[in-house]
């Protein structure tokens, strides 16, 4: 299986995440040859699998621990992931996700829309078979619904010049961070945490999403398309802004306005203004202040966590992730 070269330096985590993918290829049984191969594809493209990984370590800081259970409760939260990213992508009409072409883009937006469906299918029937409460159900038709109104509040404000950062973290809240918070919400759910706690994990992933999130639309305006495995700047081609750029669009409104004005017309060369616009009015350095401060609470609560093995790999991980020190 291709795991991301992070987890060599997590052993036991990474048996449990190839368990994890093992887990998901076997429910995936749509009887669609090429439908099974895209999924299947996708699930092997070589992703860091955060959120089971984030899930199984919340777990793990707890008092009991069933490893089946485990297991395939993370692959439903993978799955979940996974179906959310083939929606996004049609959307955002991406023809990249992973180093690879998107399902939309091999074989159309309405071929992906049912596989995306599909998977939120496979999802809840992994959840039906190992899930010992409702509360779990419950957990995961609330964050669906959370990801979906995500999706819906960046359609609804795209080309949106009067964007601004509180829009822009709520946004991602719904979008990103409400699946990390699940995972973790979850994790110490069923790993028998106490009710204080429970309420720490989801707020430990809530900021590590939210940071998550912030420094991935960083990279969008720093790094190659060939580093980060997706188009660079499509998302601002196509009307949706992130942080450095809403805080730059404040610092200096007139200077990209009559670029934004353009729309999905930018060219190249406008694009790379605007990315010296934003560097120079301080986007990044913005951008890269709040993710920090969403860091160093989640390391902050991580840290209160119950002395375990997992507790340190849980915040050896968050730094790095965060840090972007991987």
């Amino acid at each position: 299986m291709n795991m991301h070269p992070m987890w060599e330096q997590y052993p036991d985590i990474k048996r449990d995440l190839i368990d994890v993918l093992t887990v998901i290829d076997k429910n995936i049984t749509i009887k669609d040859k090429q439908a099974r191969k895209t999924v299947i594809d996708l699930l092997h493209a070589g992703g860091k699998l955060l959120r089971p990984a984030f899930f199984i370590l919340m777990a793990q800081t707890g008092k009991t621990y069933d490893r089946e259970q485990i297991i395939h409760v993370a692959a439903s939260v993978e799955v979940l992931h996974m179906a959310s990213l083939i929606h996004d992508d049609i959307i955002d009409e991406a023809d990249t996700r992973r180093g690879m072409p998107t399902v939309a883009s091999q074989f159309g937006s309405k071929y992906a829309l049912y596989t995306g469906d599909y998977l939120f299918c496979v999802c809840f029937k992994i959840l039906a078979k190992f899930a010992d409460a409702l509360a779990t159900i419950e957990f995961n038709t609330n964050t669906v619904e959370k990801i979906l109104m995500g999706e819906l509040n960046q359609m609804q404000s795209r080309y949106n010049m009067n964007m601004t950062v509180k829009s822009y973290l709520s946004q991602i809240s719904k979008k990103t961070a409400a699946l990390f918070a699940l995972s973790c919400q979850m994790g110490a759910q069923l790993g028998g945490h106490e009710p204080m706690e429970k309420m720490m994990a989801k707020k430990i992933g809530h900021e590590v999403g939210m940071a998550f999130q912030i420094l991935d639309d960083i990279l969008d305006y720093t790094e190659s398309a060939d580093l980060i495995g997706k188009p660079v700047l499509e998302d601002m081609k196509q009307g949706v802004y992130s942080l450095p750029l809403i805080y730059a669009m404040k610092q200096n409104p007139a200077a990209f306005e009559e670029l934004l004005m353009k729309k999905d017309e930018l060219t190249d060369s406008d694009a790379k203004e605007i990315v010296r616009l934003i560097h120079a009015s301080g986007g990044i350095d913005y951008a890269q202040k709040i993710a920090m401060k969403y860091t160093d609470k989640a390391t902050g609560r991580i840290k209160r966590l119950p002395e375990s093995e997992a507790k340190r790999i849980l915040l050896a991980l968050t730094e790095q992730l965060l840090l972007r020190k991987m």
